[in-house]
């Protein structure tokens, strides 16, 4: 039988990839976005594709229905991948926007997940499948919303991992790194609305670097890997029949993962802190 797997955030980068790509290797690919004119675009491709909207408990739940509609009430595979990123300085980020990044980055996903679960113990059998970051290792500046998130979904990802250990249901994490996608400047209305960078004590370094950064294309960084990267590791993880915890994707996540492990804090805090 075709295995079939639901994808969120699939309006663009490793998302839409990771739908062509699983579509192309046989899977039943439900690929969600949050807005309704994306889901029509993937339709008119031949995608399956449900609203589902991280923010909105109910278009989890609506939008989950309808893939079980489609299935008789089974789901192989479940990838969490849609997110947003907040930048800017730790002490400028206001409640609300921390509150709404984790709305989208954790709540949501863990709301999906724990839907999902009793399908899978139904079935007996699953992959959940987290999309983290190198910022689930280690902390980069003018990230801390986004790093937030990550280590919130490090955590619960990997202490739901040895809760399902007597289950056949496999809980694993994706770290891209670098990875081709739409997430500065998705992130730039974000910014715009939350940090008030102008009256900010760090006003000098915003002009001098995160600015820069978010509104000044520099081109493809020299570790960047294509959406397929990830695709590839996704791939694995859902069809080897002994998945790895933790998929590491691009040459910055193998470093991060590494100086994790070997090196003390205070020296990775000067190796990152110029990042």
């Amino acid at each position: 039988m075709q295995k079939s797997i639901l994808i969120t955030g699939c309006s663009s980068g490793i998302g839409l990839d990771a739908a062509h790509g699983m579509r192309a290797r046989g899977w039943r690919v439900f690929a969600s976005c949050r807005q309704q004119r994306d889901c029509d675009r993937l339709r008119a491709q031949g995608f399956e594709s449900p609203l589902i909207d991280y923010t909105d408990t109910d278009s989890i739940t609506s939008g989950l229905h309808q893939v079980l509609e489609a299935t008789g009430g089974t789901l192989d595979a479940l990838f969490n991948n849609g997110a947003h990123g907040l930048p800017g300085a730790v002490e400028d980020v206001p409640i609300e926007g921390l509150r709404l990044i984790f709305e989208t980055n954790v709540f949501g996903w863990h709301e999906l997940t724990r839907q999902v679960i009793p399908v899978m113990r139904a079935q007996g059998h699953g992959r959940i499948v987290q999309n983290s970051s190198v910022l689930g290792l280690v902390a980069f500046p003018w990230r801390g919303a986004y790093v937030a998130t990550k280590y919130a979904i490090e955590g619960l990802t990997d202490t739901l991992r040895l809760e399902l250990r007597d289950t056949d249901i496999k809980v694993i994490l994706i770290e891209p790194g670098p990875v081709t996608s739409k997430i500065r400047v998705n992130s730039i209305p974000v910014f715009e609305r939350f940090i008030d960078w102008k009256n900010s004590a760090l006003r000098q370094r915003y002009e001098e670097s995160l600015l820069k950064r978010l509104y000044e294309s520099s081109g493809t960084d020299r570790f960047e890997l294509p959406a397929s990267a990830v695709t590839a590791k996704l791939a694995h993880a859902v069809e080897s029949r002994r998945p790895r915890a933790r998929y590491y994707v691009t040459t910055p996540t193998y470093i991060a993962g590494c100086l994790r492990r070997i090196l003390p804090t205070r020296t990775i805090d000067r190796i990152l802190s110029d990042i």
